[in-house]
This record gives structure tokens, sequence and C-alpha cells, in this order.
């Protein structure tokens, strides 16, 4: 359903200029474009500008179907579907009941789970917030200008927001006069990870480097250059500190801290394959740790860290999406992986194996799927979570998935429990998935 909201139960205003609306998109439909133009766009191996929105494509880019039955230990349900005329939405976050998007505009949205009823809205002086992040109290978000600005977040029953500060500060020139590095990112900042021992906040670019940001004194500690093209991924190991990077050169790149110092080295690049890697995620358990990235040709490549030299084996791939992979996601041996071909899938890893297997495809989304969230939901007869997910169609949608153990897996008939009209809408969607028309001649005019 469509969702629209007129109030609000409280804001916080940086300034007082409203947000200007995204200027409408001319499409044509989808009929007007056949297959193979559709295909030639979506293969181009060229870099995009950042107004596509987009990572470059592989020209690779693999035409694997979906399963052709769902799981029967996991059920899911499109709970709600909103859309807001704030332009495409690019980061979510989520903190307890909250839920935070950040899009185009200078808003960034609150929306309060399960049901997201927005709660209000945090307006910041410059817009399309690229990258958010949430912890304890704090919510992290990048900015057009450049900068990162930190909220301190109310969470009791009427919702709350003050800003602590803006990285770099205005005087930090004055502040840190003898700074043996530039404190200011110069381009677009991609992506954030905030390690929580130590209070630093990492924050990547497409200026090419990664800049640690001590929150004690809202300092920025360390800068270096980490890739050779634009920064679309990175994540902290919160039992370690080590810094995982991932770029549009084709490589991960794992850092770690000098002891006793504030700099950072580099310990091992991981590179199985030249497309861009957009995408990271880590998953920890006590028998195992993955790593996982999803590149421009639609795979998920995963690494297994050994357990006596701590250097990350590759350990295979996911095969399953048909372009870009753009988001991931990892919680509770699960992987969600957001795409470009409108879907996203869970991935469950066999214990004790690296080993995984596509249990659904969450098919609903008109448009790439550009960033997912996902959380725990107490359930008393299986796992439950709540999956989050933005597409550049416009729309927020929010999932209820269910994954249920081998004692009590859900049995029926897949074959006989078919109908006739959901063997033709399979079929259809093997041929070529559906995409948003605006979305399509956004691509063509790339």
């Amino acid at each position: 359903m469509e969702f629209y909201s007129g109030t609000h139960e409280s804001f916080f205003d940086e300034e007082q200029n409203t947000p200007k609306s995204p200027t409408p998109l001319s499409f044509k439909t989808h009929h007007q474009l056949n297959i193979s133009e559709i295909d030639k766009e979506c293969s181009s191996p060229r870099p995009l500008s950042p107004i596509d929105q987009l990572p470059p494509q592989s020209p690779e880019s693999p035409w694997t179907l979906s399963p052709l039955h769902p799981s029967p230990s996991l059920l899911f349900q499109c709970l709600t579907s909103l859309y807001r005329h704030d332009g495409n939405i690019f980061s979510i976050a989520v903190l307890r009941d909250l839920v935070f998007t950040g899009s185009e505009s200078s808003r960034i949205r609150v929306w309060r789970k399960p049901e997201c009823m927005e709660r209000g809205y945090i307006k910041a002086k410059s817009g399309e917030v690229r990258a958010l992040s949430a912890y304890a109290n704090m919510l992290f978000s990048t900015h057009r200008d450049h900068r990162i600005r930190v909220w301190s977040i109310s969470l009791s029953d009427k919702f709350r927001s003050k800003k602590i500060t803006s990285l770099p500060r205005r005087n930090s020139f004055l502040l840190f006069p003898r700074s043996k590095f530039q404190q200011h990112h110069k381009d677009c900042i991609s992506c954030l990870a905030y390690y929580h021992a130590e209070g630093i906040l990492y924050t990547g670019s497409w200026d090419k480097t990664v800049k640690a940001w001590r929150m004690s004194d809202r300092k920025c500690v360390d800068s270096f250059m980490a890739h050779e093209d634009h920064i679309n991924g990175i994540v902290v190991n919160q039992e370690d500190g080590c810094v995982f990077t991932c770029s549009s050169d084709g490589s991960v790149k794992i850092w770690r801290r000098v002891f006793g110092e504030s700099s950072h080295t580099l310990t091992m690049t991981l590179k199985f394959q030249l497309s861009p890697v957009n995408a990271l995620a880590l998953s920890r358990s006590p028998d195992a740790s993955f790593l996982y990235s999803g590149s421009s040709d639609g795979f998920i490549n995963v690494w297994e860290k050994e357990k006596v030299s701590g250097r990350f084996n590759h350990g295979g791939f996911l095969h399953g999406h048909r372009f870009s992979v753009l988001c991931l996601e990892a919680i509770d041996g699960l992987v969600l992986s957001g795409s470009e071909d409108t879907t996203v899938r869970v991935w469950k890893r066999e214990e004790g194996t690296s080993f995984h297997a596509c249990l659904a495809v969450l098919d609903g989304h008109r448009g790439p799927v550009k960033c997912l969230a996902a959380c725990l939901e107490m359930d008393t007869l299986a796992m439950g979570f709540l999956v989050h997910t933005a597409s550049l169609d416009g729309t927020f949608k929010i999932w209820r998935v269910k994954v249920f153990s081998s004692e009590t897996k859900l049995t029926m008939k897949l074959d006989d429990a078919d109908t006739n009209d959901q063997k033709k809408k399979r079929a259809e969607y093997e041929i070529c998935p559906v995409l948003s028309p605006a979305w399509v001649e956004k691509k063509r005019q790339g």
C-alpha cells in the first residue's frame, strides 16, 4: 500500500530551508524496450557518473534463474510498502524500535517498527544522505557537503534528536593547524562503520581514502589512501578492530591499527575477480568467521577465516543474482543480498561448511534494491526477522521473514500447490525481471 504522511510528532531542523523535490524522470513503458536493449544497457562496462546512482556493470553478469520453488523452511511476507517524495533512498539504519532512512533530500525519516509509522524526521543543512549507522543512542550520517553529522537520539516514547557535532568541524583548520593529513573528504562519503570498543568512526569515500574519527575529542586521527578507485563499503570486526574495505577497483582490503598508535597498516588484499565490489558483510560464529563481498557481476564471494593464521581464504561464491549486488547484510547465520535485478535473496550457510543455499527470493520492488537492514524479531516457533529494503523505484518495504528449524519444517506439496497463474508468473520472471520504466530509461541515458 502507498503511505503519505502530512504530520510529524517531532523533528529537528538544522536549517529552515525546504528541500527541493527531485526532478521527475521521463520514461517509456517496459514494453517499448525490448529485452536485448535492456540487456545491452545493463551490461555496459563503462563507469557511471554519480548521478546514475549505480556502480559500473560487468559484461559477464550471469543470468542464473531464481529457484523454481520456495524453501519449505522459510516463510516471508511484505508487511507494508511506503512511498515518499524524497527521491531515491540510499541508506537505512536500525536502532532498537526506530528505523532511519536517508535519501536525496536533507531529511532523515524516522519510522517505528514493525508497522513503520512515521515518528518524525531530522533535517540537516545538506541532503543526499548516502550512509547511515546507529549505535547506543547515536546516529551517524554522511551528506552532500562531504561531512559527517553525529546525532543524539532519544529512545523514549516521544522521539527527539539533537545534533552533537559535524565532522570535520568548521574551525578544524584552526584547532589542528599542524595536522599531517587532510581532514575533509574531497568526494562523496559512501560508507561508514563504528568501532564500539574504541569509539572510532571509520568513513570511506569516493576520493579513495579512509578516515578514522575519534569520538571522544571529535578529531580525525588517521587518513590513508586505501584503494585505486571509489570506496563503496566498509565494515569493522568488533572483536579485534580489523577494518575491511571494498572498492570499484575490484579488491577487498583488510586493515589493522598499529599497536599503541592511530595509524593503520594493510594486512591483506583479497582479489578474486576484476569486477567492482559494491558491498561487504561480516558473519561471526563460535565455529567460523566469514566475509562476504558483493560485486557488479552478480556474484557474492565468500571468504573464510583460518582459525590459526587468521587469514581469509576464498571459499567459493553465491551465484543467483542477474545484475550487480548493491547491498549485503549478515545476521544470525543468514546472508541477505539486494541487487540491481530488483530482488532480495536470503541465503543460509550449512553448519560446519562454507556451502550456502538460497532459501527465498523477495520479489516486490520495481527498481534496483540500493540498501537493506535486518533485525531479529522474537518468535517461539521460528527464527524471525524484520527486513527493511529500499529501491531506486522510490519505495521502502518492510518484510517479515521466519526461518524454521528442521524439526518444525513446514511440509507441503509444492507442485500441487502451484496454480497455473503462479507457474505462468514464474515463467515470465525467468525470461526477464520486472524493472521500473523510469530506471530503465535512466540506464539508457547513462
